[in-house]
């Protein structure tokens, strides 16, 4: 599914830049950031508050001009556009980031215009201040007029929890973008995204008011979700992931499911582990969400409560009731 990835909904992944700093719950376990720390000798360098980012060499900064070249090839073997996610390693709308940087990223993107561009950010807040701002880097008076995203440019928000989406989605529907996408992942609790938006009803005059839209209804594209991996994962809990694809069946709303992770239902795990193999391996183990203490229990629990096994991502997979779901928003 990837061509130049190991991430399962893209093509190529590019990095103009590394590092970032956490913000939030789904930052705690940051696979970008203990990748860091392997490549500075045990110190993660460019991350936490203050850090540097760095840049990437020209060299990378070249892979994207390649790859737009290859649009005909590569549409005429797959029948659709090349998706490039950037950044895997950082944030786009990170503070802490030179600005001038991003304006050689939105400059890459505009000479680029055979690549769709999947900008995920935890930083949803900051995207149209920036885009202004790269915009006078740019001497773009058209954008400083009508702030707005490149046309080849899909934009998400990660989304970890209910706080999150109430907090978040409402700025992302707020963006324009040509599409504009859900990162559930790590997915750490259930999520209602068939919920109206926080806000005042809407005014329609003469005293009357509808309800705001529900957040999913209000032009979301596509959501994506997955489970936690590394050495220190959380579980996911399987009604977590059913919850959210029976919503967006219902609002007709493109459905990834990305990974399991460490943790999955012993059918993902080719049954139950036994004692002997769960002693034998230490990375296996046992998740009862029943087990959990009051407090890290809040808004976990389900009616049912399965046990989930810690088999490894590459042995959970990546399937949901017997079946991978791999949809994507259409493009015209």
């Amino acid at each position: 599914m990837a061509e130049n990835s190991n991430i399962e909904w893209t093509d190529h992944t590019f990095n103009p830049w590394e590092g970032c700093q956490k913000v939030g719950p789904g930052c705690d376990h940051c696979y970008a950031e203990a990748r860091n720390t392997r490549f500075g000798g045990g110190v993660a360098i460019n991350w936490g508050p203050g850090a540097p980012r760095r840049r990437t060499s020209p060299a990378n900064w070249r892979k994207p001009i390649q790859w737009n070249a290859q649009h005909e090839a590569f549409f005429a073997e797959h029948g659709r556009r090349q998706r490039v996610f950037c950044a895997s390693l950082a944030d786009v709308f990170d503070n802490a980031v030179d600005p001038s940087w991003r304006a050689d990223l939105f400059d890459m993107i505009e000479r680029t215009p055979n690549l769709d561009w999947l900008l995920l950010t935890k930083r949803i807040g900051n995207v149209m201040a920036m885009v202004s701002e790269t915009a006078q880097y740019q001497f773009d008076l058209d954008r400083l007029e009508r702030p707005r995203l490149h046309e080849n440019i899909w934009l998400g928000a990660t989304i970890v929890n209910q706080e999150e989406a109430d907090r978040d989605i409402p700025k992302l529907l707020a963006v324009p973008a040509a599409k504009r996408f859900l990162s559930m992942e790590p997915l750490l609790g259930p999520v209602d995204l068939e919920r109206p938006m926080p806000g005042p009803d809407l005014d329609q005059g003469g005293g009357a008011s509808i309800c705001q839209p529900w957040m999913i209804q209000g032009g979301i594209d596509w959501v994506i979700v997955g489970g936690e991996s590394g050495a220190s994962a959380r579980p996911m809990h399987p009604d977590w992931a059913r919850d959210i694809r029976d919503q967006c069946e219902a609002a007709g709303v493109a459905y990834l499911f990305k990974q399991w992770g460490e943790w999955a239902p012993g059918e993902n795990c080719g049954g139950p582990l036994t004692r002997t193999e769960r002693v034998a391996d230490f990375w296996n183990g046992e998740w009862e969400f029943s087990t959990m203490t009051p407090g890290a229990a809040v808004g976990m629990h389900c009616d049912d409560e399965p046990v989930l096994y810690r088999c490894g991502k590459k042995v959970a997979g990546r399937h949901l009731d017997g079946r991978t779901y791999d949809g994507y928003p259409e493009v015209k």
